[in-house]
């Protein structure tokens, strides 16, 4: 009988997928705890499985070697970069995965920190629990430049809804997709025009070996004084102790992440600056995307193949 492990207990807790998972497969170990597995904790929930849904939880090439009897790694999500898919690769281990499938939830939050920090909601709120009464004017997001760094599924899909909205539309990715801009509007820059032109600036890119601490502190200094920085995709696409800096100096208006390079994060100091908001890695979160990511998860325990040894290609496409 094949045995299947889950390591994202909010799949367990999910009546839905838990049910549907379990009329499939009758012998499923759920994860109870939230907290995050890696090493030998990983792999003495994992010994025993025949294949596994994971999330978030560290898939080593140590954890892997460890575990010869895993056939079958199912992504809960689309974000590889906890996954040594080289080592999965290397020991015959084959992978379930379908990207794009929480796009739109994504872009909706990536919208929704456009706005809110353009028109300063998060520091009048601030004000109002502080029993302060004061009106802080913004502006209109409909006529601003605005970059998106990642061109992949949720780039794409903001960039159409920043379009529809009148915004000047801009976009970086190391991939051209032609099609993508005739058909939208939106346009092709180098990175450096990027940084400079955009007035806002939404990250969406993977954690790779080549887009890891790309926006440094150099590249945040070459952002236009007083714009503001989006980032709902993964942490250490950022400098974070830069981006602290620029927002105490004022260069940076405003920034907001959902992604954290240490999570839970323990940077007190700039989740608690008066323009900084930040959520806790919740962007792929509502109940749509969590049925059709777990949906997804489940069949990929089913329809799977061998990843080539350089899968997800350095590229960027989140």
């Amino acid at each position: 009988m094949t045995k299947v492990a889950v390591t994202q207990a909010f799949f367990g807790r999910h009546k839905v997928l838990r049910a549907e998972l379990l009329a499939k497969y009758s012998d499923v170990t759920f994860k109870e705890t939230d907290s995050i597995l890696e090493g030998q904790d990983l792999i003495d929930f994992l010994r025993g499985h025949d294949k596994v849904i994971m999330s978030i939880d560290k898939l080593s090439r140590d954890v892997i070697e460890a575990l010869p009897e895993l056939k079958v790694v199912s992504k809960f999500g689309v974000g590889m970069d906890s996954v040594d898919v080289k080592a999965m690769a290397d020991h015959g281990v084959e992978l379930g995965w379908k990207g794009g499938v929480n796009k739109r939830t994504v872009s909706e939050m990536a919208l929704c920190y456009l706005l809110s920090l353009i028109r300063n909601y998060p520091t009048a709120n601030l004000d109002m629990r502080q029993g302060i009464w004061k009106r802080r004017p913004g502006r209109a997001l409909s006529d601003r430049t605005v970059g998106i760094l990642g061109c992949g599924f949720i780039g794409q899909d903001l960039g159409r809804i920043l379009r529809y909205m009148g915004c000047t539309v801009l976009a970086h990715d190391i991939r051209d997709h032609p099609e993508y801009y005739e058909e939208t509007g939106v346009l092709p820059v180098s990175l450096d025009e990027l940084l400079e032109r955009s007035e806002l600036i939404s990250v969406h890119l993977p954690n790779t070996k080549l887009t890891r601490g790309i926006l440094s502190a150099d590249r945040l200094a070459q952002m236009q004084p007083g714009s503001i920085l989006v980032n709902t995709a993964r942490g250490g696409l950022i400098d974070e102790d830069a981006l602290l800096k620029a927002l105490e100096s004022g260069h940076l208006a405003s920034a907001a992440i959902d992604a954290f390079l240490a999570e839970p994060t323990d940077r007190q100091e700039l989740v608690n600056h008066p323009n900084f908001f930040s959520t806790p890695h919740m962007g792929g979160l509502s109940e749509e995307a969590v049925m059709a990511m777990g949906r997804q998860a489940i069949a990929g325990l089913d329809d799977h193949r061998l990843p080539s040894p350089d899968w997800p290609p350095d590229v960027w496409e989140d």
